[in-house]
């Protein structure tokens, strides 16, 4: 979908401003829409493991939440408490915590679950509540067969049912190149794990570059979106006929203002996390990046 704010060039003026919403409010083509339940944060992916920067970045910028890498345990894991007063000096909550691949078909899956409930007391001891699994278990040539996309969504819910006793909610992120690509292979994925073990992380620019509609989507799974990566993607057609890049917010096709509508219709609550995989243009630094969608959403009326 290409949006009419996607055919204009955008000037962005950075600045920096509070961006902590206890209620989000989005005036554009739509009209006026508010989000009540919605926080923003910001993830630390773009910074590509400087997570200290990243945490005093989206302080900065007045975001309340970030979502921290499964790499952060490498150097916190066991001084989780020293990583605990970082967030709290910035006054950042863990929003959300990537877990890394569950793999299927390894062989071990004993070993899979055990790395993500490592991860999950980690996350307890944090006081976070959110656990993102992704995977990397994609045939190289084809889409996958719907017994890998049962399986996957099997192994999901062993681990959501031992995290969720540690009081970490596992959350399914979809992703391009990974089981789970188009609407169909997430819904399949869903369908075959327990709604009270597993969630689902809804990323926008993704659920769009594999074919579907972002806020049909919402729609769709209501009641098991606990969190959303609020994101943006250009295709790049000078660099091969399927090719695009994730972009900062306002710079891409994701239509953000339908989006919030569906959001606001469903009464979610939950984080809405801003996320950019890596700086798109060599230029720019990650906290320039974030700026851009701070004030890309002020200019569409965020209210703060």
């Amino acid at each position: 979908m290409t949006s009419e704010i996607s055919r204009r060039e955008f000037i962005v003026k950075a600045g920096v401003a509070a961006l902590a919403l206890p209620a989000l409010s989005f005036i554009g083509s739509v009209g006026a829409v508010s989000v009540p339940g919605m926080k923003l944060g910001y993830a630390s992916i773009t910074w590509g493991g400087n997570d200290e920067q990243a945490i005093k970045d989206i302080s900065s910028l007045g975001f309340k939440g970030i979502q921290l890498r499964a790499n952060t345990f490498k150097e916190y894991g066991t001084r989780p408490d020293a990583l605990l007063d970082i967030l709290k000096t910035h006054k950042l909550d863990l929003c959300m915590f990537s877990s890394g691949n569950a793999n299927i078909n390894t062989g071990n899956d004993k070993a899979v679950i055990d790395q993500h409930l490592e991860n999950a007391a980690f996350i307890k001891k944090l006081g976070g509540q959110l656990m993102q699994v992704t995977n990397s278990s994609r045939p190289k040539e084809g889409a996958p067969n719907t017994a890998d996309l049962k399986s996957y969504g099997r192994l999901l819910n062993d681990i959501g049912k031992r995290t969720l006793d540690l009081g970490v909610q596992t959350v399914y992120h979809n992703h391009m190149h990974q089981l789970g690509e188009t609407p169909e292979e997430i819904a399949v994925i869903m369908e075959n794990c327990d709604e009270k073990y597993v969630n689902l992380l809804l990323d926008i620019a993704h659920y769009q570059q594999g074919g579907g509609n972002p806020e049909a989507a919402i729609r769709q799974y209501k009641s098991r979106i606990k969190a959303l990566h609020l994101k943006d993607v250009r295709q790049t057609p000078e660099a091969g006929p399927k090719a695009y890049k994730f972009v900062e917010l306002g710079q891409g096709e994701v239509n953000l203002a339908t989006v919030l509508v569906a959001l606001q219709e469903i009464q979610f609550k939950g984080w809405g996390i801003i996320e950019l995989d890596a700086v798109p243009d060599k230029d720019k630094t990650p906290l320039e990046c974030a700026k851009i969608s701070h004030t890309y959403l002020k200019s569409k009326g965020v209210k703060i």
